[in-house]
């Protein structure tokens, strides 16, 4: 998602790096590639004027012009605008104080209404709540039974006391489904409306006698992201017919634009709440405006990824680890197959890299990792006995050639595989005396993954020869002005104690303010135990 967006957006960052100042000239040429990367993604016009408009006016303020560096202010200009044409603040589900909380859905036919009612539900369960999805929308052929497919998929409860296909009156069965949740202790209703091929009065008006009849806490329309420049007239339509208050994105995944989630929040003033990013149940997430900002400037989206793995990891096997690695016991594969089971748990191994910092230069390799490697690796392992497992030390070659026999693979296959897990206790030897995490910034290179080609910095990528001295440059400062204003405050910041924020770091050197050391003792201990010493 984002993809172009992102890739032109940083090309025109990247114009800017090492300007002691900024002339009108350089701030217009910046402001033209941004507003042709913003219409070739697909975002309303009146959004990039105004978009636009608003990066100009502050970008030729005495904000940069004052700056040390003015090129990575105004990338903390453009990130600061993109958080507010995304809705500024996370907006949360407003829950019934008495339940059950009613959520209404509504959109057009095809937006994904239906599936992502089951991605609804199935998202309220991992959070602690028992949802019922209601089979309202009785008009589309097959509706009421491809919703109770999808709940069964989600594990929720589908009401459904009409067999659909232009038979029954869905303002009573939506009134009906308050008092059967009420009777069965479910706590949130998921109402699911009918839609239509285009914007009509009769798709309006049963919408809108829905919403009378139910009175629903929450009415989140739902648009397909692919949508392009039609997302406005739609959600302005449905704005006016049924006065929502919410956005869902659906198939944000299936278009490498997604102008419509930059057009939506802005024009209607109406939050972005919930994104569905691929086909599973679990490909469904809470939008973050700030975080969606960071993707988008390929700044990735730590946080997201730290979540998901808490969700996921198992506590007390990752408090296990921690104890093991500080009582100096070396990383064995029982443990590495722990940290694979969770990994699986988590989804997509590329959407988890793509959310690692300036991974858009290893787009390549991301397009090509082949997501059952995992299983292969995991079919290694198991082939391995306990004692293999505990001690990797003994596998000779006749045990290797054993091993991949049994696992339908080469003993190529078994070799690199054990490459990589000696890299993988390395790692985690090197973080227990405080060697910071390898990938980040004073961490050392990205390891390598499996099923993917060699990265700068990865284990099999090509390592660059140490560069000679330079000549001529006395005390080796900097022949530019401003760069050696630079290279005097990183100085005055160094003995301060403070070093460049970690997520600027990764974008080129850019800084967002951050004057933190990246420290994985910081970041939670759920986080598969990847990072021992971590807080909660």
């Amino acid at each position: 998602m984002f993809n172009s967006l992102s890739d032109r957006l940083t090309a025109t960052f990247k114009n800017l790096r090492g300007k002691g100042r900024l002339s009108e000239a350089d701030v217009d040429a910046t402001i033209r590639e941004i507003r042709r990367a913003l219409l070739d993604a697909d975002v309303a016009l009146p959004v990039v004027r105004a978009f636009t408009g608003r990066i100009r006016e502050r970008a030729l303020s005495e904000e940069v012009s004052g700056a040390l560096n003015p090129g990575q202010q105004v990338v903390k200009i453009v990130n600061d605008e993109l958080v507010g044409i995304l809705g500024g603040q996370t907006r949360r589900l407003n829950f019934a104080k008495r339940p059950p909380t009613v959520i209404m859905l509504a959109g057009l036919q095809g937006a994904g209404k239906t599936t992502l009612a089951g991605k609804l539900a199935h998202w309220l369960k991992s959070e602690g709540h028992r949802p019922m999805l209601v089979a309202a929308d009785l008009q589309r052929p097959n509706a009421v039974n491809q919703l109770q497919i999808v709940g069964e998929r989600a594990g929720a409860v589908v009401y459904a006391p009409e067999p659909g296909n232009g038979v029954g009156d869905p303002i009573q069965v939506a009134t009906d489904s308050i008092e059967v949740a009420k009777s069965k202790l479910h706590d949130v209703v998921i109402v699911d409306t009918a839609g239509r091929l285009g914007i009509d009065e009769e798709l309006m008006q049963q919408a809108a006698d829905i919403r009378s009849a139910v009175n629903p806490d929450e009415v989140l329309f739902v648009i397909d992201a692919m949508i392009g420049q039609d997302a406005v007239k739609t959600a302005e339509a449905f704005l006016d017919g049924v006065d929502f208050t919410g956005v869902v994105l659906s198939k944000l995944d299936g278009d490498s634009r997604g102008g419509a989630a930059l057009s939506v929040a802005e024009v209607t003033g109406k939050p972005i709440m919930f994104a569905s990013t691929g086909e599973s149940m679990k490909d469904f997430e809470q939008f973050h405006p700030d975080r969606m900002a960071d993707r988008i400037l390929d700044m990735g989206d730590i946080m997201t990824l730290i979540e998901q793995a808490e969700k996921n990891f198992d506590e007390k096997e990752t408090e296990k680890l921690k104890k093991k690695v500080e009582s100096g016991e070396d990383f064995d594969l029982n443990d590495f197959l722990t940290q694979m089971a969770g990994l699986k748990k988590m989804g997509s191994m590329k959407k988890m890299l793509g959310m690692m910092p300036g991974m858009s230069q290893y787009k390549e390799q991301l397009a090509n990792f082949d997501e059952r490697e995992v299983d292969r690796v995991e079919a290694i392992v198991r082939s391995m006995t306990p004692q293999e497992r505990s001690n990797p030390k003994i596998l000779n070659g006749s045990r290797r050639a054993r091993i991949a026999k049994g696992a339908g693979t080469t003993v190529t296959a078994v070799n690199q595989l054990m490459e990589r897990f000696t890299q993988a206790q390395k790692m985690m030897r090197s973080m227990t005396r405080g060697g910071g995490m390898p990938g980040m910034p004073g961490g050392g290179g990205m390891p390598q993954m499996p099923g993917m080609g060699g990265m700068p910095g990865a284990a099999g990528g090509k390592k660059k020869k140490p560069a000679g001295k330079k000549k001529g440059r006395k005390g080796g400062q900097s022949g530019n002005p401003a760069k050696r204003a630079q290279e005097a405050q990183a100085l005055a910041d160094k003995k301060a104690g403070k070093t460049q924020d970690p997520v600027g770091s990764a974008f080129g050197g850019v800084d967002l303010g951050g004057d933190e050391e990246f420290d994985p003792a910081n970041l939670p201990k759920g986080f598969g135990g990847i990072f021992p010493g971590g807080k909660k």
